[in-house]
């Protein structure tokens, strides 16, 4: 089968000989074959060298990159290509463990795998296309991951939200494999409602893990807000951490009622909690000295660089915001989800933030994605995940 022929202008192949997986439409010189959005594509240097394959999509990047070597992509490079990513998470001590039964399987190109994201929430792997190739073989990965992950019973496929909106497909959020179930997942021994129907991205945000286990280490005495909480993983670990009272704040009702069935889930009748639906910075202008533990972890303000500004203002603000109001000695979790946002900018935010409050600022940890969230080391657009745990007198 004769592929479709990405030739690229002279000199436009550097990147890709850095192994970085994008090209970009201004890198092309030349295509031939007329492809369609999703198929797969050669792509030659100016010199007519073989370079790469992967798929053509319609956009600022043009080709994201399977594979440097010349192989075929069918259903055995899908099998391949999630096993190593099954392998690894075994390796890590995520997958086949029964103190965790949540984790990331693939990470995008983390995981050689662009525009996939795929969860799992004990029986159920989530399945997320960002882009139509990967939608246009999704029944080809649901297969691969029956045949790989071990007591996975379901495959729920999530992406009328995340692929494209020009793309000329219709996708609809189903079940590939199995049906409807009630799920409670376990992460460090804590169980939660994952809710992959009607709750944002996956159902659960699985990047939080290790923070949230890290924050556990903070709660002790301690009295404790979780702002924009959704399903309240933080508070439910600040909870076990033996907080002195924690109080969740989200503006979406359905979130608090999911947060208060997960605290009941893994603490029934408890008295130190109480969630309200309220919109942060409003909650935050009636914090002041009330809580000695705060947790900022809010939704991407910067999705496109066209508003990395105002993304940046934003959270110089919250941050303010939460400088002036936590207590002396106070311990403040801070995060950006923001892809655009990079970890200087944050912190350069969040600096001037502090220095707007006057007070002394001291930075306890350096927080990033973990381990199931891996990072290609040719793609540093892949750390996405930035946050600051800071002493604050």
């Amino acid at each position: 089968m004769i592929l479709p022929k990405i030739t690229l202008k002279r000199g436009k192949e550097e990147a890709l000989l850095r192994f970085h997986p994008w090209i970009f439409s201004g890198a092309i010189h030349r295509i031939e074959g007329n492809p369609q959005e999703g198929d797969i594509v050669e792509v030659y240097t100016a010199q007519q060298q073989w370079i790469a394959i992967g798929y053509y999509q319609i956009g600022s990047i043009s080709v994201r990159i399977l594979s440097f070597k010349p192989i075929e992509i069918d259903e055995q490079f899908w099998l391949a290509k999630i096993r190593n990513a099954y392998n690894i998470r075994v390796t890590l001590g995520l997958a086949q463990n029964p103190e965790n039964t949540t984790y990331r399987l693939v990470h995008g190109e983390g995981d050689n795998l662009p525009g996939l994201v795929i969860d799992v929430y004990d029986t159920t792997a989530v399945v997320q296309a960002h882009t139509v190739a990967i939608h246009n073989v999704r029944h080809t990965i649901a297969s691969a991951l029956m045949q790989t992950v071990k007591g996975l019973e379901n495959v729920y496929y999530k992406s009328e939200g995340t692929l494209p909106f020009k793309a000329d497909v219709t996708p609809e959020n189903t079940y590939l494999v199995g049906q409807e179930t009630d799920c409670i997942a376990m992460e460090h021994g804590l169980r939660f409602h994952a809710d992959w129907l009607r709750g944002q991205k996956t159902g659960f945000f699985v990047d939080q893990r290790e923070n949230r286990l890290l924050l556990e280490k903070y709660a002790k005495g301690r009295s404790v807000l979780n702002m924009f909480c959704y399903t309240g993983g933080f508070s439910f670990y600040a909870l076990r951490g033996g907080a002195q009272l924690v109080h969740s704040v989200d503006s979406s009702a359905k979130a608090i009622e999911l947060t208060n069935k997960n605290v009941a889930l893994n603490f029934p009748d408890e008295t130190r909690h109480e969630a309200y639906a309220e919109d942060a910075f409003k909650f935050l202008e009636q914090a002041k000295d009330k809580y000695d533990l705060i947790i900022l972890d809010p939704p991407a303000f910067a999705k496109h660089k066209n508003v990395l500004n105002n993304a940046l203002q934003g959270y110089r603000k919250l941050n303010a915001k939460a400088f002036d109001q936590i207590k002396p000695n106070g311990i403040l979790f801070t995060f950006s989800c923001s892809q655009v946002v990079s970890k200087e900018q944050f912190r350069l935010a969040v600096f001037s933030a502090a220095a707007q409050s006057g007070r002394n600022v001291r930075i306890l940890h350096q927080l990033t994605q973990p381990a199931d969230h891996p990072i290609n080391i040719y793609h540093a657009e892949g750390e996405y995940l930035k946050g600051l745990v800071l002493h604050v007198e």
